[in-house]
């Protein structure tokens, strides 16, 4: 994505990342409604809230672009709650509470996800916002 691209984009929303993030959660939330009812306070809802963490922290990433060093952090808590998912997701296929090619599917979207967030994380130069000089 060109700098002028990244500099189009207005909302967390209209990321990438975001979007992709965004969708896998919610195909997780949908498989997860399917696991036993005593992991409800266990792999259900560890895996749910790990994914949807990496959306929240994708989304105060982006508003706190003004400080280089706070975009990197938020960015840096969204990796792991990515990785923290796919950590979950190896419990699911070993537990037979996920068939293992739509598991494999979401591993890989994690994967992109990870590779996004490492790359904006590298260059956050070009996302974060400049002061404006005054003349």
């Amino acid at each position: 994505m060109t700098t002028k691209a990244r500099k189009s984009i207005r909302s967390h929303r209209e990321l990438e990342v975001y979007t992709l993030a965004f969708d896998a959660a919610m195909e997780i939330y949908g498989a997860t409604r399917a696991f036993p009812d005593d992991e409800r306070f266990g792999l259900t809802s560890q895996i749910r809230r790990s994914s949807r963490s990496v959306c929240a922290n994708l989304a105060e990433a982006w508003r706190k672009r003004r400080y280089p060093a706070a975009f990197v952090s938020k960015l840096c808590d969204a990796e792991g709650e990515a990785a923290e998912t796919q950590a979950h997701l190896e419990f699911c296929i070993a537990c037979k509470y996920l068939d293992r090619t739509a598991a494999r599917r979401l591993y890989a979207a994690y994967n992109s996800i990870l590779a996004i967030i490492v790359s904006m994380s590298h260059n956050a130069d070009d996302w974060i916002i400049r002061k404006r000089q005054v003349s």
